[in-house]
């Protein structure tokens, strides 16, 4: 027949839409169009595919060859349309089955020799696919791994255009030698939890309760000291705190990772919270997401759902810094470019560790620091205050004190790890049904409707706010933080306690006990 079709998913961010191919021969002098918005390495796929028709021992039609993509506005991007063109141009020279292609669909590259090469994206492409309704794809053998990974869908491994077409004739599949997998060109270890523990750290209880309530709540923390102090052991031992993902989770990071490029040839669900460390030099478009055509996800899109911790901060370019603005409320970015419009998930918990100066001494006690007034507020204001109002936790973290008698035996991460998991748990049972599961993520205005504080509390804070210790956000972010204190310890309703404690670790002054509840502005400054 001279018209055949096929199907294949075209990613936009992580939205999958599907696209179908046609394939039409006629008469004319021999001429392959392609049409339906491709980009530069779509269009080359002519090329390609003639070749690897070619040499998979097939005849290339020599006629007019019309090869349509649509929908036709959607922009189109990427080499791995290449096998579905090439069975629907098959398929249209009376090849194979065209009743028997259009139950399938089809993703990956072609070599000249007809090998099929991996692509990035299958997990995204096979989830889209499967919410389509298809019951079979057709992948690379390098992305079966992680395509397999879908529930409810069917997933062909091929090596070349060979097996696919015997797939699709139903005969003998040709044997064929096995693919070699591609160097990846980011690094695993941008993933790979820290495999340390929270016992190493001596000392430190105030730090250690920051990112106890951190990991508890999904409250953003800054942590600030002098070099060696500690900041970045306490930062890797978070991630050990936090919980294994939800099945959901676990797709959703999973899926971005995939687009990214950090899933392993043997890929499996990601179930431990990722951890993203970029260097404080990383650019805008690194940390943010971009590209030229369609738009890739950054570090912190790969830190859904996980943590991204900024070592040096402050050394980082404050206008790259501040682009955390927006992520850090709403829990995802958008991406814009002339081609299209990209939406990439991006609701992580952000760590930042900063030295107080450039010299790394100041406020430290029987230390000079050489840093002049001037540098030393130029050092600092390289963090903006926009920043460090959305974060819930700020901490200074001084050398522990050492001696030969030292009798401090600290809690394992699994023992801190158990009332991470309870003080989840109780959150998890309170916003049951209403789309939230950390006290973090619940909005200001239902806070204070649904889930009020007592009157001694609540007294507190507006005593606070009336003299300008706290802003309107972080009032309410003081609030989630007290009931997150209140959940680690298993209580019903935060009391006033457990709010002068949340302000205190918001705004980094010495954890004392709230000893007299009478004069409550004065105790809690």
């Amino acid at each position: 027949m001279p018209l055949a079709q096929a199907w294949s998913v075209a990613l936009v961010g992580l939205e999958g839409h599907l696209v179908e191919i046609e394939a039409d021969i006629a008469q004319g002098l021999p001429k392959t169009t392609l049409i339906g918005l491709p980009d530069t390495s779509l269009s080359e796929a002519r090329d390609r595919v003639r070749a690897a028709v070619v040499n998979s021992g097939e005849k290339f039609p020599d006629r007019k060859v019309t090869i349509g993509l649509s929908p036709a506005t959607l922009p189109k991007t990427g080499s791995h349309y290449d096998v579905a063109i090439a069975c629907s141009l098959l398929a249209a020279a009376g090849v194979v089955d065209n009743e028997r292609l259009r139950q399938v669909a089809i993703i990956g590259e072609l070599g000249l020799d007809g090998r099929m090469r991996e692509v990035r994206g299958a997990l995204a492409m096979t989830l889209a696919a499967s919410r389509s309704g298809f019951e079979r794809i057709v992948v690379p053998e390098l992305n079966a791994g992680e395509a397999k990974l879908v529930p409810g869908i069917e997933v062909y491994g091929m090596r070349s255009l060979r097996q696919v077409l015997a797939l699709l004739r139903q005969t003998e599949m040709p044997d064929e030698d096995p693919p070699r997998a591609e160097p990846r060109l980011i690094s695993e270890s941008l993933t790979r939890v820290p495999e340390v523990d929270l016992h190493d750290v001596l000392g430190q209880r105030e730090g250690r309760k920051a990112i106890e309530a951190s990991a508890a709540g999904g409250h953003h923390i800054y942590l600030h000291g002098p070099p060696g102090s500690g900041k970045t052991m306490l930062a890797e031992r978070l991630a050990g705190l936090m919980p294994d993902l939800s099945t959901e989770d676990s797709l959703e990071v999973s899926a971005v990772h995939s687009l990214a490029g950090l899933l392993t040839n043997d890929a499996e669900l990601v179930v431990r919270p990722p951890f993203i460390a970029p260097h404080h030099t990383a650019s805008l478009p690194s940390l943010i997401g971009g590209g030229s055509g369609m738009p890739r996800p950054g570090a912190i899109s790969c830190a859904h759902r996980g943590i991204l911790f900024i070592d040096e901060a402050p050394e980082m370019h404050p206008l790259t810094l501040d682009t955390l603005r927006q992520p850090l409320e709403s829990g995802f970015v958008e991406v814009h470019r002339a081609a299209a419009v990209a939406k990439f998930p991006a609701r992580f918990l952000l760590v930042l560790a900063a030295n107080p100066c450039p010299c790394g001494l100041a406020g430290i006690p029987n230390k000079i620091c050489n840093c002049t007034p001037q540098n030393l507020n130029r050092y600092r204001q390289r963090i903006s205050g926009p920043i460090k109002d959305r974060i819930d936790i700020q901490r200074q973290i001084l050398p522990a004190a050492r001696g030969v008698g030292d009798t401090d035996q600290p809690e394992s991460t699994a023992e801190v790890a158990a009332r991470v998991r309870l003080a989840r748990e109780r959150q998890s049972h309170r916003y049951q049904g209403t789309g939230w599961s950390l006290n973090s993520q619940l909005p200001g205005p239902i806070l204070r409707r649904e889930y009020p504080l007592d009157e001694a509390s609540q007294r507190l804070l507006e005593d606070l706010y009336a003299e300008g210790s706290l802003t309107a956000r972080g009032f309410d972010r003081v609030a989630r933080l007290a009931w997150t204190l209140a959940d680690l310890e298993g209580a019903t309703l935060p009391n006033v306690a457990h709010t002068h404690e949340a302000f205190q670790l918001r705004t980094g002054a010495p954890l004392t006990p709230l000893t007299d509840e009478r004069p409550l502005r004065k105790a809690a400054s």
